[in-house]
Formats: C-alpha cells, structure tokens, sequence
C-alpha cells in the first residue's frame, strides 16, 4: 500500500504534512538517491528516505499528550529571536513532538501534542467538528447585543470568522468573564473578534479541545492520553 510522501514524514514524527510539503519544495528529501520535487510522490515505506542525508526516525505507535502551555512560551519549534519555546520546556524523556494547532505567547492551558503529524493535521481541520473551549477575561464595556452578533459569525479586517458561541460568566466593574466555544481556531481569533466589539483580551485560558480537558493539569505539566482512551476518542482518525 502506497502514501504520498509527505503523509509518510508527517507519520514519522519529524514534521506536520504541511512542513514536509514545505521541505520536499526546498529540494531537501531525497527517495533511493533521486531528489523529489513534489509532495504528490506515493512511497510504500520500502524505501530509503532521506531528509537533508539524514534517515526519518522509525514509525511509531501514535501518542497523544495533554500539556498546560503557561503564558510566555511560543508554539514554534524555532524562534528566529531566540524567545522560549514550549519544546524546549517539555520532560527530557519527551519524544520529538509537534502541537496540534497553537497558542500564542500570551495565551495559556490545554495543548495537544503528538508524535504523529499526520495525526495532528486531521484534529486541526474545522470539519471534525471539533470545539475547542475557552475561558477569557476582558477588559471594556460588555454588550451583549454584541456577544450575540458574533454568535452568527463575523467579518473583521477582511477574515470571516465562522459562528462562537459566547457566555457571559462573571462581570465586576470593566472586568469580565467570558466563556468562549468555536470550532476552527484562526490565528488569534478571539483576541480580534473581542477587540471588534470593544473590548480587551487581559487572559485567554483553553479548557478544552474536542473531547480532550484541562482539568486540573497544573502549568508546564504534561500527561500522557492511555492508547485506551485514545483509540476510544480518534477511533478511524489513528
């Protein structure tokens, strides 16, 4: 049975599928000493794949951590300004791991890491139907009429956002909480979706995503999904 290339580099742990496209574009993976030019190529693991002359890491079983991202660390696996990043503060027993989808420097709580990276390809696409939950502080003046205008989707510097579901959990004075659900996840998505209506992102914290939850996950903590759990959960998504 044969995959695209690029499927098979995301399998192995090295990179997500999108960055192996990226890579086989740079000229940098070689399959049986001929360099390939397209992520369409299928290989069927029988192969010798090399990236930049170095063999891929050997497949493994798929796993799945839960990790409480703290404020100041970056999703990246390289900063061009050497700021710290979340893989360089994981456990040293960690395996090479990539996210599943992000957080940004000044946001916090559950990230989802895998060593499979067409694994998390699969969770970050909107059509799972994966909501991914939030509790978020602002600072301003709350209208609900506003809240409920972003409930249907929202058009903000020229992105469409798709619908949120927003609640109103605690106000005191120009300070509030807000419970915050959507599905896709764009780039900073909250923070200009909140600061089109008026108000301040002042903390951003991921409960959950999909069926997966913070808990009581205490920060810079990671734990590991039981392959029980994990097959329950992805079921055809392994």
């Amino acid at each position: 049975m044969t995959e695209r290339i690029a499927k098979f580099m995301a399998r192995s742990g090295v990179c997500s599928r999108r960055q192996a496209e990226e890579l086989i574009k740079q000229k940098r993976v070689t399959v049986n000493g001929t360099l390939i030019e397209s992520p369409a190529f299928n290989v069927d693991g029988t192969e010798k794949i090399l990236l930049d002359g170095e063999k891929l890491p050997q497949i493994q079983q798929t796993r799945l951590w839960l990790y409480h991202k703290p404020v100041g660390l970056l999703t990246t696996h390289k900063d061009t300004e050497n700021r710290p990043t979340v893989f360089d503060n994981l456990p040293p027993d960690m395996p090479r791991v990539i996210s599943v989808g992000r957080l940004d420097l000044n946001s916090e709580g559950l990230l989802l890491l895998t060593n499979d990276g067409a694994l998390s390809r699969k969770l970050e696409l909107p059509e799972n139907g994966w909501s991914r939950r939030y509790k978020v502080r602002v600072h301003g003046k709350v209208e609900p009429q506003k809240l409920k205008e972003l409930e249907k989707g929202a058009l903000v510097d020229g992105v469409q956002y798709g619908p949120v579901k927003i609640e109103l959990e605690s106000q005191n004075g120009s300070n509030s909480w807000l419970s915050v659900t959507l599905n896709e996840g764009k780039n900073r998505e909250i923070r200009k979706l909140m600061k089109s209506i008026g108000l301040e992102v002042a903390r951003l914290i991921r409960l959950s995503y999909g069926p997966f939850q913070l808990g009581s996950l205490k920060k810079g903590e990671v734990k590991e999904v039981p392959q029980k759990v994990l097959k329950e959960q992805l079921g055809a998504k392994l």
